[in-house]
């Protein structure tokens, strides 16, 4: 195991007095999750701390530590998952690699040391007591249903896909080596204690995972420990490493995950191919040939001026560009995040109610989990995607997304059956637009009220979206 760094009570000086204020705070106000919106579950994940000063203070910027003194929200914590949840899910076919994976730090280096095949629960239990391996369990949403809730709602929040790994280390023991993950992460501490060590950045909001040496990371800029109900959040980049203290049997702590590829330099990548072929449908400079024998010259000086004047023409179209055309990032979320947390047990979602009529006021159901598109590949239409409630059928369409949920399974358009395996939406003409985003950003609207011109053309919006239980009649 690495050499640790100075003693807890100078490391951690810094960081034990910015979270007094929140010990305090929290030993009178703060309970459990708040699952009314993703607003208040995220207000109340990080509790007592506000949003507005974590976002203005913290995020992407340093860590935060929230130690609670909280027995409600330690025993909270522990229903997220715990080390005897998996002698069940061994017995429900887990498999080394894809659902666990098992390691251990020995000199500055991870060592795996799974096996071959399923996950038999004797044989991971030898391993964790004899050979003080870490347990790492991937994607545990896919198995506990308050994860899920907690991750989709996450999800809405930042508009990016939230994964999630369970570590649980056994005393005297490291999983892990120094490394910085290209993920802004949130750990929460189920059991037992874990201490932790944190660096500074090598390299600010990384886009990649990389170990580093010890040699290379100096001294901690945090240290401390990790209690039940206490929570740490640090940007990506931060480096890292943590281990379970001897005299405590082992740690769990779950490690909440988001906005990977999630950049500025990422949505450019993104939406400018699209910005590139509506502009160049209006603008002949765009459609003109490029030099000839561009594509085999090494020195592009001579045309890199036409290449910047090209730009700001995009720029400049851009500033006036009401609508970004629909892109692959946001693709990849609407088809890979977690479906709405309804449970399991529900019943299939079917339309019911009265018929929406022009007279009718209606409103937007699973708000958080529509998107209006604007696609690209389809001349003057526009798409509203729907939750995976009605199309696949409950037990497909919920369960089995949740099932694969950030398991980076292999995107199939269609299964053996024939079902498109894309996600569902309904698609209306260009000039619907702005009635779609009337509904979606009121409360409440009126039929006739929507902003399309003929009474026939809102009755038939209505329907639509009623059809598919996107909306219901007040």
């Amino acid at each position: 195991m690495p050499k640790k760094g100075g003693k807890h009570a100078e490391m951690g000086k810094a960081m034990q007095a910015q979270c007094k204020r929140a010990k305090v705070e929290a030993a009178c106000s703060l309970s459990v999750m708040s699952f009314e919106s993703p607003d208040s579950l995220f207000g109340s994940l990080i509790s007592p701390i506000k949003q507005e000063m974590f976002f203005r203070e913290y995020w992407e910027q340093k860590p935060l530590l929230i130690q609670r003194n909280d027995p409600l929200l330690a025993a909270y914590y522990q229903s997220l998952f715990q080390l005897s949840d998996l002698k069940e899910l061994c017995s429900q076919g887990l498999y080394y690699g894809r659902d666990i994976n098992i390691c251990r730090c020995v000199n500055g280096k991870k060592k795996v040391l799974n096996k071959e095949g399923k996950v038999n629960y004797m044989q991971l239990k030898k391993d964790f007591d004899q050979k003080k391996a870490t347990i790492q369990f991937h994607q545990p949403q896919r198995f506990k249903e308050e994860l899920w809730k907690i991750q989709e709602k996450l999800e809405c929040y930042f508009g990016s896909l939230v994964g999630s790994n369970v570590y649980i280390t056994p005393q005297g023991s490291q999983g892990l080596p120094p490394h910085y993950d290209d993920v802004e992460v949130f750990i929460l501490q189920l059991e037992g204690e874990k201490h932790w060590r944190l660096y500074k950045p090598t390299v600010h909001l990384a886009r990649e995972y990389n170990v580093e040496s010890e040699d290379r990371i100096g001294n901690p800029t945090h240290e401390f420990i990790l209690k039940p109900g206490d929570l740490l959040y640090f940007p990506r980049g931060t480096i890292h490493q943590a281990d379970t203290p001897p005299g405590i049997s082992y740690s769990t702590h779950v490690t909440i995950s988001t906005y990977q590829n999630n950049s500025w330099g990422d949505f450019l990548l993104d939406a400018i191919p699209g910005l590139v072929f509506d502009t160049a449908k209006e603008d002949v400079v765009l459609r003109a040939s490029i030099p000839r024998q561009l594509l085999m010259q090494v020195d592009i000086a001579d045309s890199t001026k036409k290449l910047s004047s090209l730009l700001r023409k995009l720029a400049d179209r851009l500033e006036n560009t009401r609508e970004l055309r629909s892109s692959d990032m946001k693709k990849d979320f609407i088809m890979n995040r977690l479906p709405p947390c309804l449970g399991c047990d529900s019943a299939p979602l079917t339309p019911g109610g009265k018929l929406p009529k022009i007279d009718s006021k209606i409103r937007l159901q699973f708000r958080d989990h529509a998107i209006i598109t604007v696609e690209p590949d389809q001349e003057n239409s526009v798409s509203i995607t729907k939750p995976p409630l009605v199309c696949l059928g409950w037990e497909r369409g919920v369960c089995e997304l949740r099932e694969t949920h950030m398991m980076g399974t292999e995107d199939d358009t269609t299964s053996e059956d024939g079902t498109s395996q894309q996600t569902h939406g309904l698609r209306f003409p260009l000039s619907y637009l702005d009635a779609l985003k009337q509904i979606w950003s009121s409360s409440t609207v009126y039929v006739k009220e929507l902003n399309l011109i003929a009474d026939e053309e809102k009755e038939n919006l209505a329907l639509s979206l009623w059809t598919e239980c996107l909306i219901e009649v007040i």
